[in-house]
């Protein structure tokens, strides 16, 4: 969740020299755009996968800090809750077979990580959601031990000026079952640590960064719709990507009367289509107050004068703040920086080739719909857009999408028919091989012809338990311990049985 924050009381003084040192660095960051002096490098597949910690029983082990000890491997952190950690991937080019040799890489990393972990009495669960967890485990002691975490807790607390509240029904579960509704009140924001995901990473030339931004933004509901793997909190059957709202619940700093009056969500889709990254550091500058306002020494305007690179770190502190489902991201190597856009839409698992899947989808179609001769973006709205992400959200794999041209259209018939030459297309701009891009988007195709993704499977797992007998936990535990032995095997999703 971002840099190490020492344990403090943040004073009004500290937030006006924050905002004062954030514009500074905004002007910097403005400079360095006008004299184009960013590092460009070949196109770099990176990645962070957000994993659980689940004990011999599949409930929440809440040992983060014994099993990464026990890892031992600096690629492994923290992350909010004690039932969380997360494996970042060195970036690698896209081109030849990096791709597969990137999953077999993941695969060899993981399976040690978790055979070292299971020396601490846990495993590890690569799940949108974790099914198991429940209301007791979002109390203020299961944070991990960084203070960062129980400082942006306390400072989106104080924002709001009130407990967090959680409301949520989702599509009944089966034939004749009711829907089922979510409705608790947490006085922390431990509720986000459920919320597990991986995070895909482009380093983006700044003249392209708009336009790479936009087509990301653009196809944000299909991802989702594919990928969807949280249909599960808090024993209850909810949307089919529960995360996404989750994740925009848990972490608002709103109070009703603010949402009343539009003030703009911490968690946020954005309001526009851009033009230019700036456009992105500007806005959240300009309409966020600081979190975590912990400034610096550093004039980012001597580092520049002197030749060097700057931190710029208040700002990237603040963008750590805002949590954009697409985020650009300033970041600096030695005596060069870089632009990245950040990809957060999608949850985690089922499986590392799924995963990797849904990654060469969404490489090889944003790089597609970027070099368009006619921007998809100019064909339809920004709220069609929002819209798609919560209309996938809540219905998967078989919701209803609006597409340019199309109208409103289902993700699988949309994908076949459309966006899997995309796809295939951006994938041959880039260079990668084409037997490992027929297998990747083949596994693709494969989830769209047979309509079963992980929250699909999910739900029916846990539906036949519940007809053959099974309370709704039995059910849930029961079909985590399946989850994790078709986890296990590697295979993708659309072939697992129940």
């Amino acid at each position: 969740m971002g840099d190490h924050v020492d344990e403090r009381v943040f004073t009004r003084q500290d937030r006006t020299e924050f905002r004062e040192k954030t514009a500074r660095c905004l002007d910097a960051l403005a400079m360095m755009l006008a004299d184009g002096q960013f590092e460009i490098a070949e196109p770099r597949l990176g990645l962070e996968i957000e994993l659980n910690l689940v004990d011999d029983a599949c409930d929440p082990a809440m040992a983060n800090a014994a099993a990464l000890d026990a890892i031992a491997d600096p690629a492994f952190q923290t992350e909010l809750g004690q039932f969380n950690i997360e494996i970042n991937v060195e970036p690698r080019p896209l081109a030849g077979r990096s791709v597969t040799d990137l999953e077999h890489a993941l695969r060899a990393s993981l399976n040690a990580a978790d055979e070292k972990a299971r020396s601490t009495g846990c495993g590890l669960a690569m799940i949108g959601m974790l099914p198991t967890l429940d209301e007791h485990h979002f109390t203020g002691e299961w944070l991990s031990a960084d203070p960062r975490y129980d400082l942006l807790s306390q400072q989106i607390l104080a924002a709001r000026g009130e407990d967090i509240e959680l409301r949520l029904d989702g599509p009944a579960l089966g034939d004749g079952a009711e829907r089922e509704t979510l409705d608790i009140v947490c006085d922390t924001i431990l509720p986000e640590a459920a919320c597990t995901s991986v995070q895909l990473h482009l380093q983006v030339d700044p003249a392209e960064f708009a336009a790479y931004w936009n087509s990301a933004q653009a196809i944000a509901g299909v991802q989702v719709a594919l990928a969807a793997n949280s249909p599960f909190f808090a024993g209850k059957a909810l949307w089919h990507e529960t995360r996404i709202p989750l994740f925009e619940q848990a972490t608002d700093t709103r109070s009703v009367e603010l949402k009343n009056q539009r003030v703009r969500p911490r968690v946020w889709f954005g309001e526009r289509w851009v033009t230019s990254i700036f456009d992105l550091f500007e806005e959240n500058s300009r309409y966020f107050p600081a979190l975590l306002p912990v400034s610096t020494d550093e004039d980012p305007f001597a580092v520049l004068a002197r030749g060097g690179t700057p931190a710029l770190a208040e700002l990237r502190m603040h963008n750590g703040t805002v949590y954009r489902w697409n985020r650009p991201i300033y970041d600096g190597n030695g005596d060069r920086y870089h632009l990245r856009l950040e990809n957060r839409v999608l949850p985690a698992g089922p499986s590392i080739v799924d995963v990797l899947a849904d990654a060469a989808f969404y490489y090889g179609l944003v790089h597609a719909l970027a070099q368009a001769d006619r921007p998809l973006w100019t064909q339809m709205t920004f709220d069609a857009a929002e819209e798609n992400l919560h209309a996938a959200a809540r219905d998967g794999i078989e919701s209803r999408l609006y597409w340019p041209e199309l109208g409103g259209i289902g993700p699988r018939e949309l994908v076949l028919r459309r966006l899997l030459a995309l796809a295939s297309e951006g994938l041959d701009g880039y260079g990668v091989d084409p037997a490992e891009r027929d297998r990747y988007l083949g596994i693709i195709e494969q989830r769209c012809l047979t309509g079963r993704n992980g929250a699909v499977w999910q739900r029916e797992n846990v539906a036949a338990r519940e007809r053959a007998g099974a309370t709704r936990s039995q059910a849930l535990h029961g079909m985590l311990a399946d989850y994790l032995e078709h986890m296990h095997t590697g295979d993708p999703v659309h072939t697992w049985e129940h």
